[in-house]
Order: C-alpha cells, then sequence, then structure tokens
C-alpha cells in the first residue's frame, strides 16, 4: 500500500471515529454540562491512551526540544480549536458552521503547499473543490445565519489547520500515541478549568456507558488523525476529510431516525465520487 493510501485510510478511519464519538455524545440527550463532559471523559481517555502507550512502550518523553514544542503547540490549538468550535455550536445554525468547517481541507492543502513546498496538482485541487460542493449540498447552510459568530468558526478552522501543519513537522520517531495522550490531556486540563463555572450534574449509568464508549473512539479519532497528517501528501489526504460527513448521514438514519433528503444524497454521492476518482488516479500513477 502506498503512502497516500495508507494516509487516505487513516484519515478515513479518523473521521469514523469522530462520527461515533459525536454519536456517543448525542445520546447523553443533552443533560450533563458540556464542560463536566468534557472533563469526564478526558479523564477517563487519558487513564486509557496511558495504559495503552505504556503497555506498548509508546509513551516517550526523552523527545527533542522542538518535538516536545510541537506538541505543546497542538495541545494549544486543540484547546483553542474547543473554545472557537464551542461559541461558534452555541450562538449559530449548524448547517453554517459545518459549512464553514469544510473549508479546513482546503486551508490545510494551500497550508502545505505555501509553508512546505508540497506540490498540488490541478486534479487533486478540482477534487477537494468537487467535494466541497457536495458537502454543501448535504448541509445546505443558509445566508442568513452568517453572522459575527461565524468570525469563532473562521477561528476554529485556523485553529484546525495550525493543529495539522505542526503535525506535519514532527520527527518520524516520535510515537503517534505520545501525541495523542499530549492533545488528551491538554484538553482534560482545559475542560477542567470551565467546568468550574458549572453546577455538576450526576451521571446515570446508561450515560457512564455512553461516555466510556466517547473516551474510547476519541483516542482512535486523535490516534489517526495524526498519523494521517504524517503519512503521504495531505493533497490526497484531504478529500477524505468528507468521508465524517457520509458517516454522520448513516449515523443519523440508523440511530437517530433522520431520514436524508433527495439533495442529501445527491451531495453524499458526489463525495464519494470524488473519493473514488482520487483512489483510481493514484492507482493510474502507481502503476505507471
Amino acid at each position: 500500500m502506498s503512502p497516500n493510501f495508507t494516509g487516505a485510510l487513516l484519515m478515513t478511519a479518523s473521521m469514523a471515529s469522530f462520527v461515533f464519538n459525536d454519536t456517543f455524545l448525542k445520546l447523553t440527550g443533552g443533560v450533563i454540562p458540556l464542560f463536566q463532559l468534557i472533563f469526564v471523559r478526558g479523564i477517563l481517555a487519558t487513564v486509557l491512551i496511558v495504559f495503552l502507550a505504556r503497555m506498548l512502550g509508546a509513551l516517550r518523553f526523552d523527545l527533542l526540544r522542538r518535538d516536545k514544542i510541537i506538541i505543546a503547540l497542538r495541545g494549544l490549538a486543540e484547546i483553542a480549536t474547543s473554545y472557537f468550535f464551542l461559541n461558534a455550536l452555541f450562538n449559530m445554525p449548524l448547517g453554517n458552521l459545518n459549512a464553514i468547517m469544510q473549508v479546513v481541507p482546503l486551508t490545510v492543502t494551500l497550508g502545505t503547499a505555501l509553508i512546505f513546498r508540497e506540490a498540488v496538482g490541478w486534479r487533486r485541487m478540482l477534487a477537494i473543490l468537487i467535494g466541497l460542493f457536495g458537502v454543501m449540498l448535504i448541509i445546505r447552510p443558509g445566508a442568513e445565519g452568517f453572522n459575527l459568530w461565524s468570525l469563532y468558526a473562521l477561528g476554529a478552522v485556523f485553529c484546525v489547520t495550525l493543529r495539522d501543519l505542526v503535525t506535519r513537522r514532527l520527527s518520524p520517531d516520535v510515537p503517534g500515541m505520545t501525541v495523542t495522550a499530549g492533545s488528551t490531556v491538554a484538553l482534560m486540563v482545559a475542560a477542567g478549568l470551565a467546568s468550574t463555572t458549572e453546577n455538576w450534574v450526576a451521571i446515570s449509568a446508561t450515560n457512564a456507558t455512553y461516555i466510556c464508549g466517547s473516551a474510547v473512539v476519541i483516542l482512535f479519532g486523535y490516534y489517526f488523525s495524526i498519523q494521517a497528517m504524517r503519512v503521504g501528501d495531505v493533497s490526497f489526504n484531504a478529500p477524505f476529510r468528507y468521508t465524517g460527513l457520509i458517516g454522520a448521514m448513516i449515523i443519523g438514519y440508523l440511530v437517530f431516525d433522520e431520514v436524508p433528503r433527495s439533495l442529501t444524497v445527491l451531495g453524499a454521492a458526489i463525495v464519494v465520487g470524488t473519493g473514488i476518482f482520487t483512489l483510481y488516479r493514484e492507482r493510474m500513477l502507481l502503476r505507471a
């Protein structure tokens, strides 16, 4: 399997993990204050990732100074992303927020081209743009929802882009689990401090199960997204970020009885088509 195929697979797995995480959180019914929820999940996720990393010998502290700085920057970007995203989430339509967040594949691709001088062919850029058009058909944002809070969404886009670009600069010998642990701890500490502004509530056994499930899959999401940015060409992997919306649509239908509209299905078909085209072209280039 080529590095690009590996990166695309990791990106798709990352998006699937985040979709399952969102599903578990949504199943809690919104009865738990948000920062309490993230903090409790963070404790479970931190314990789990540290245990796994130590057991597999993938938890390292003897890193180069530049790698420690990169991991710290990535953790700060993760915290800032959550801050901007959650503020936007509470104050603007979800469809418009999702529309703005789908700019990330473009910003990350352009960032790697400008900063790291990675070649981006016109076919790859066209695949990203066509995939973005398909995404717009799925979420159908309304113009009336773009307001001051859209700047917060753009802040989240900037922070996600920064997070992924600095991940690209990690040394090859830095274990992905060590980076995952850094991001998990950073978000847990930030959520713990923010949760002091909320009134905590008791957590039922059912919701505790959902939180445990979320803690497990979020680790896969972090780990796969980190590894995806370290393998292959970013411009090749970028369109596979859109698979998260396809997964969300499928889960919405199976779990929450959300029947997709015809335009949603058309948009999903366009997104899948761009992914198939990207994989097909990579296979042709490998043969050549």
